[in-house]
């Protein structure tokens, strides 16, 4: 039995921010963007993993969701509490700069880590913190 990621999910906030970063700025494609049941269903992907999608959703979009969680996750976004991503990079150094100029939230500059990796942290346009990670050689 092959089991591999297919699918996992971003909580956005505005799906044109989202957007504007993770194509523009992070240069994923955008793999599917089209209305879905009154909402808008959002996915984009590393053009080096074709398989994998992201999608960028609500924090509110579960429909099985109480009012009362669908306002506590929207706070939770609000305060950059949700759990963030980490992507892997041939370059941490590079993507920390490209990601920098283009306005993100600088959480962590590119640092040595005692774990085996080189990385850096920003936060998106939602909040949410992403990790670059870089393996180091040896």
């Amino acid at each position: 039995m092959d089991i591999k990621l297919s699918q996992c999910f971003i909580a956005v906030d505005d799906h044109d921010k989202a957007l504007a970063f993770y194509r523009d700025v992070l240069g994923f494609e955008v793999r599917n963007d089209v209305g879905f049941e009154g909402m808008r269903w959002v996915t984009v992907g590393a053009p080096s993993q074709p398989d994998v999608e992201i999608v960028l959703e609500p924090p509110a979009a579960n429909p099985n969701a109480s009012p009362a969680d669908k306002q506590a996750m929207v706070e939770l976004l609000a305060k950059g509490m949700l759990r963030g991503v980490i992507f892997s990079t041939d370059d941490c150094d590079a993507a920390f700069e490209r990601i920098r100029a283009a306005g993100a939230e600088v959480l962590q500059e590119p640092i040595d880590q005692p774990y085996g990796v080189r990385d850096c942290a920003f936060r998106d346009p939602a909040g949410n913190m992403l990790r670059f990670t870089q393996r180091r050689a040896g």
